[in-house]
This record gives C-alpha cells, structure tokens and sequence, in this order.
C-alpha cells in the first residue's frame, strides 16, 4: 500500500511539473513579455583589440604603464584594486627603485607604533592599493548611494570584460530622443548617467574620463578619451589575470607534449598487435 502511495505521489509531482512547463512554454510563446527600454537600447561591447588577444598574446608593456597611470590619476579617486600588491607593478617593466618609488607616493592605512591608533603612512612594495574610501558607507554617501566596485577583477567578472571596460568608459552620452519617445518613463533620474552599454542604462558613475589630455603620458602618446579608455582596459584585463600570457605559453608545449604522447600511443598500440591475425574460421558460437 505504501508503495502504491509513493507512486501515485511521484507520478502527481511529476505531472504538475511537466504542466507548469507546458503552460509556461505556451505562455512564452503566445504573449511575449513587453520590450523594455534596456532590452530595446542596451548595446554590446564594441571590439577591442589588445596586444594581450589570442593564442599567441603577451603583454604591452607600455601600454600597461600608460593604463596604471589613467587608473592612478582618474580611477583610483572612487575605485579600490585590493587584490594588486605594488610590488607586482615591476611585471610592468618598472625597475625595484621605480617600484619603492611609485609605491611611497601612495598613502596606505597604519597605525602609529607609540599609541596603537589608526593612521596613515607612506605606501611600501608589500603594501595592496588602498581603497579611497574608509568603508563601504561612505563610498556609498559619495556616490549617489552606489558603492564603486573594486576593479581588480572586473574584467573576468564581466562578460567581453576588456572591451565592456573600454565601451563603458567611453558610451557615455545624452539620451537617445528616440528611447524618450517610445519610453517615456525610462527617463535618466536625477544624479544618474545615461550610458548604453551598462546593463539598464543609466549608473551612478560619473563620466570619469572627459576630455582629451587629461593624463600626460610619460611616453608622448596622444591622451585622447579613447586611448585612456583602452589603456586602463589593458591595465585591468593585467589586474585581472596577470599570468595570462605564461598560461598561454606554457599551454603550446603541452599541446604538443599531449599530440606527440597520442601519436605514439597509437604507434605502439600498432606493433603490440600487428602479429595477431584474426581467426577467419572462427565461428561465434
């Protein structure tokens, strides 16, 4: 009798299960859910080539140190990169020296030695970026209550990560008079930024790159508001995976190593059972 219960139960969920899909599906199907102004305006990344694409990628060095810079003298005044020691800055192609130096032009968290209260000093090569804000309540009271996310890892947390970083940074714009008028109530709010490539239009964030010159790259390079954008993309998508280029190198060996291991397996598969003819006569019984 129990058994009989188990079974008439299983079988009820099972079909109110498969119900539920079928007039979902049907549902779907027949009233398609209403455009909205993100799934009408919302845009893909543009493309963004880096040195650092594709199989055979490494690193443009300048290009990070151009990168570091825009994220030091415009990105860093809201955003946090706690997971990068300054240390790490001598991947970039910075000398030890450069590095110490670099790293003394921080102002890190500490704590005086003679009476234990919090203070702050100069940055050492050990020392992680500091966040520009002393907590997330007061990031979040400078910024229109929206707390800047850390950037360390933002381009594997995004999707096209480099190029999002790149279209983000330079999408922002007016809005369309074409999305007012078919959306009237998508209206940008006060304090908020139209932007069509974050993903319901419109952020906190301010347009941190906005005009041309706005860093002075050390190398001569033209600072226009596009090339910041890709530089810092190039400097975050380093933040982000700083191995990335060893990982690709040291994956063509193994590639080979694994061919070269398939072809002699396959060899010695060959001469183990060349002598062994089949039995032609044999008769499966």
């Amino acid at each position: 009798m129990i058994r009989i219960i188990g079974i008439a139960a299983g079988a009820f969920f099972t079909l109110s299960v498969l119900w539920a899909f079928v007039t979902g599906a049907y549902t779907a199907i027949t009233e398609p859910a209403p455009e909205t102004a993100e799934h009408a305006f919302h845009k893909h990344p543009r493309e963004l080539h880096l040195q650092s694409d594709g199989p055979f990628g490494t690193w443009n060095l300048q290009q990070l140190q151009r990168g570091y810079q825009v994220y030091k003298e415009v990105c860093s005044a809201c955003h946090s990169l706690k997971f990068v020691a300054m240390r790490d800055l001598e991947q970039l192609g910075y000398s030890e020296a450069e590095v110490k130096a670099e790293a003394a032009s921080w102002t890190v968290p500490g704590v005086d030695p003679d009476t234990g209260e919090a203070t702050t000093r100069s940055g050492e090569p050990t020392d992680y970026f500091p966040s520009p804000y002393p907590n997330e309540v007061a990031a979040a009271a400078a910024n229109n209550n929206a707390v800047p996310p850390d950037l360390s890892l933002m381009t594997k947390a995004r999707h096209d990560g480099s190029a999002y970083v790149y279209s983000l940074l330079t999408g922002f714009q007016e809005q369309p008079e074409k999305l007012l008028e078919e959306f009237p109530q998508a209206k940008t709010p006060a304090g908020l930024h139209y932007n069509p490539y974050f993903a319901n239009l419109n952020l906190a964030m301010a347009p941190p790159l906005t005009m041309d010159g706005q860093v002075t790259y050390a190398d001569g390079t033209e600072a226009t508001i596009d090339q910041m954008a890709q530089d810092v993309a190039a400097f975050l998508t380093w933040t982000a995976e700083p191995s990335l280029p060893k990982r690709k190198q040291t994956g063509w060996p193994v590639l080979g190593f694994l061919l070269f291991a398939t072809i002699l397996a396959y060899l010695a598969k060959q001469q183990i059972w060349a002598r062994v003819k089949p039995d032609k006569n044999r008769q499966d019984d």
